[in-house]
């Protein structure tokens, strides 16, 4: 359990200081730390099963981070007014904690672990994520599960030629580079970013200053171990001896027998056929140990096996890769599988494209919208929209599987953001592309990389669209295997290399630039030498794709798909935005039945109308300008009767602004009955004579007329001149 002595320590990063407290709350768990970044903090629990799970091959850890509204005096929306399912950002981050400490647990601990990181207070300066992944080590590290190694964790910025160490929420939104940076004292485990078309040695330098601060990070979690001194569990979280003894009895009787047909088998170039051959020849050796042929005279243990043959493939195509240089697909490690581009291959779709490289296909389809298609997003900061959002998704079938379909997954979620991410630099401006743009991924096949795929057939798909996107994006995978000093860096992984291998890194750009970065390691990571020679490859691999792309389609289409709405913006006052809307909206909702359209208005003035035809639009524009003009005193407007009552007409002498035409103002002569003088839909000019504080007009026709006894008053003076 953690220690209940209360301890806290602190650094400064990034000119912020960083504040971390044990012993306080949550003191039940393994280990508990609250970590506080301004008036921001977050409590990370971290708990450990006392067993270890039977039957599984991998490291059962769970990361869970919770935004609490209440850290922001926030009440959540909804019927039951409390947190509900996690966000998507929510997620997000619980991936962002989990990828640099899943690597530094020991092999074979199959204990689950539990992580909990609750936003307890956020100040809308500080984020909290970068807190929560140091105090996820530090919580790690205090207890007595086995994690020996601590990370550090930075979110760093660039702007201007300056390199900005966790920038606050508002400064970040000025920045060109915004990546999250995660390491060991000397090495980098993982990276997540985004980019403003950057060069790489921009990136790396970055990453360069990100590892000082840390080192310091990392130097202060160590310190406080030394304080704190928790008796790590060394020998009983181990799966039993026996069990360990057992899969090396597997692994040398399999090595021996089988390790060539192994190695025939991992080099069959068809990603199916060569699954079903390995499955085939581990199905055979089963059997044969099960009849006794192999001469063993215990019950076979199923999962000990499985892991044997595992580290046996393992092992073997690692080593065809460090010794020879042979991939399993019988590629160069700089070589990139056959791509084949297609757009506008459904007949329907506003934008669509499929990308094909190898075994891995996507096809990706843009639809255009309205603003109110816009997606919602209810967050600890205030409650935004974005009007470009990316779904990824991984049906069971691109990899021959069969599984319920139900919500998305988290790796469903994580790959639709890195897409997203590489692409919403370069979607343009509201004011030059009103719409709102949904691209969606369907994975149709996939043997690697396949959130690469999205991203290049997202570029392809919105350009089909006719998006004016300022530049194609494409982005590849790249891998790594090192065994002690060697190491070789793969382009364009496929899925075998990305389960065997070491890395899955992606870097997304354009030609000028890296807009989208990702790395992560299944070792404790790797020097900056070795990941400057993976930025250049990586930076190869996308400009040779790029070029294969623009053979198919190079810069957006100039016209819009026949099916997508047509919009245009206009922009008023915001003091006639009332106007416009009308008492409980009476006047918008109006203009909307009469002219079948969409409109949206917007505090800053804007109005988006979306029909599907142009002359709606035309006829909504013109109705909406005359409401947001001002009638003045004294001047004529031609008017339209729209009602007639016993002591005057209504006349429309705005779209949607009406006066009252008084039966006096009818006629210098006597007037009996409104409708001798004007019938309804006569149309006749009118002048406004009054506007009263409640805005009310009044209209005159008489005074646009003739006055007889005026006229009779001339003609005598007239007369008079003459006779004198």
């Amino acid at each position: 359990m953690s220690n209940n002595v209360f301890r806290f320590t602190e650094v400064e990063i990034g000119g912020t200081k960083i504040r971390i407290e044990t012993g306080k709350l949550a003191k039940q768990a393994n280990g508990a730390v609250t970590v506080t970044c301004g008036e921001t903090v977050v409590l990370v629990t971290a708990v450990a099963s006392k067993e270890p799970k039977e039957g599984i091959d991998f490291f059962p850890l769970l990361v869970d981070y919770e935004e609490k509204f209440y850290a922001a005096g926030k009440i959540p929306g909804g019927f039951f007014k409390r947190e509900g399912k996690p966000s998507d950002n929510a997620i997000l981050i619980s991936r962002l904690i989990d990828r640099p400490i899943r690597p530094l647990f020991p092999e074979n601990y199959y204990n689950d672990v539990q992580i909990i990181t609750s936003v307890l207070s956020y100040d809308q300066t500080n984020l909290p994520d970068i807190i929560s992944m140091i105090g996820a080590s530090c919580a790690l590290y205090i207890s007595d599960i086995p994690f020996y190694k601590p990370i550090g964790a930075v979110r760093i910025g660039y702007l201007n030629g300056e390199y900005i160490i966790n920038p606050t929420v508002e400064k970040l939104e000025e920045c060109q580079l915004n990546m999250v940076v995660a390491g060991t004292r000397d090495s980098v485990i993982m990276l997540e970013g985004e980019a403003k078309e950057l060069p790489e040695d921009i990136i790396i330098n970055s990453i360069k200053k990100a590892l000082e601060e840390i080192e310091k990070l990392v130097d202060l979690q160590i310190k406080f171990v030394q304080e704190i001194r928790p008796e790590k569990i060394n020998e009983n979280w181990q799966a039993g001896q026996s069990l360990i003894e057992e899969k090396q009895k597997y692994y040398q009787l399999i090595k021996k027998g089988y390790a060539g047909l192994i190695e025939k088998a991992l080099i069959i170039i068809d990603k199916s056929e060569r699954e079903e051959k390995l499955a085939s020849l581990k199905k055979e050796i089963i059997e044969k140990l099960e009849s006794g042929v192999e001469n063993t005279e215990d019950v076979l243990n199923l999962s000990a096996f499985s892991e044997a043959y595992d580290s046996i493939c393992r092992e073997i195509m690692r080593n065809l890769i460090i010794e020879n240089k042979f991939r399993a697909d019988h590629r160069k490690p700089d070589e990139i599988r056959p791509i084949e581009c297609e757009v506008g291959i459904l007949p329907r779709v506003h934008g669509s494209a499929l990308f094909t490289r190898g075994q891995t296909q996507a096809l990706v389809i843009t639809t255009l919208g309205s603003v109110r298609d816009e997606q919602s997003i209810d967050t600890l900061e205030e409650d935004t929209t974005r009007k470009f959002y990316l779904h990824y998704n991984f049906p069971p079938f691109s990899v021959g599987d069969v599984k319920p379909r139900r919500s998305q997954s988290r790796r469903e979620i994580g790959h639709g953001a890195l897409a997203e991410k590489a692409i919403k630099v370069l979607i343009p401006e509201e004011t030059e592309f009103p719409y709102t743009i949904r691209v969606v991924s369907e994975i149709l096949e996939s043997n690697g990389s396949s959130s690469m795929a999205t991203v290049c057939g997202a570029s392809l798909s919105l350009m089909d669209a006719g998006v004016p996107i300022r530049k194609p994006v494409a982005g590849v995978a790249l891998g790594l295997v090192k065994e002690n000093e060697k190491y070789v860096i793969l382009t364009d992984i496929m899925g075998l290399e990305d389960h065997y291998g070491d890395m899955d890194f992606k870097a997304v750009g354009t030609a000028d630039g890296i807009t989208a970065i990702q790395m992560d390691l299944k070792i404790d990571g790797i020097s900056l030498d070795i990941l400057q020679e993976i930025f250049e490859r990586s930076r190869l691999g996308r400009m040779y794709i790029l070029d294969k792309m623009n053979t198919t389609i190079s810069k957006p289409r100039t016209e819009l798909s026949r099916y997508v709405p047509k919009m245009l913006i206009i922009n008023v006052n915001t003091d006639k935005i009332g106007n416009i809307i009308g008492p409980s909206g009476k006047n918008i909702k109006k203009i909307i039945e009469e002219t079948d359209t969409c409109i949206d208005i917007k505090d800053s003035g804007e109005i988006f109308i979306t029909a599907d035809e142009q002359e709606k639009l035309e006829k909504a524009k013109y109705l909406i300008e005359g409401l947001a003009k001002e009638a003045k005193v004294g001047e004529i407007y031609n008017g339209k009767v729209k009602r007639i009552t016993k002591y005057g007409a209504f006349v429309e002498i705005l779209p949607g602004v009406e006066g009252l035409l008084h039966i006096s103002n009818l006629s210098y002569s006597h007037v009996n009955r409104v409708e001798d003088i004007v019938k309804l839909n006569d149309e006749f000019q009118v002048k406004v004579i009054g506007i009263d504080q409640q805005g009310k007009i009044d209209l005159s026709r008489k005074d646009l007329l003739s006055n007889p006894e005026k006229n009779e008053k001339n003609a005598n003076r007239r007369f008079r001149r003459k006779t004198n």
